[in-house]
């Protein structure tokens, strides 16, 4: 990915994106996702050309009034890191550069790689949930 890519991938997060940690099944711990909302599904399909992730169709409900709207999920964890180890010098809303930079910085250390957790590790995950939430 070229630089001038990456700082346009954050200037669309900036804009219609987010940055969070959700649960992809109930008895899991919160992952990274980064997810983008646009009704312009060509600008979708690019950024999922360079950064991976998964386009799903919104239903409308009223197509007289509003146009069709997609959404791309980057669920990943290897693709949402490298994404956001890329995208975040470029990142220009506060809340979400700090957050991006806390997955980066945390998320790693808190997830065990065989996904199990003694006390101590599952206190750390959730003090780093938490405290990802409060930015």
């Amino acid at each position: 990915m070229e630089i001038w890519e990456a700082a346009y991938i954050a200037g669309i997060i900036d804009g219609e994106g987010s940055i969070s940690l959700t649960k992809f099944h109930a008895i899991e711990h919160r992952r990274p996702c980064i997810s983008i909302a646009s009704t312009d599904k060509e600008l979708l399909v690019y950024i999922q050309s360079l950064s991976g992730g998964t386009i799903n169709n919104k239903k409308n409900y009223n197509p007289d009034k509003h146009k069709d709207s997609y959404t791309l999920n980057i669920k990943k964890k290897d693709a949402v890191l490298s994404l956001l180890s890329i995208i975040s010098p470029f990142l220009q809303v506060d809340k979400k550069r700090k957050r991006a930079q806390w997955i980066l910085k945390k998320y790693e250390e808190v997830t065990p790689r065989n996904g199990k957790y003694n006390s101590e590790l599952l206190n750390r995950k959730i003090a780093f949930e938490e405290k990802f939430f409060s930015i």
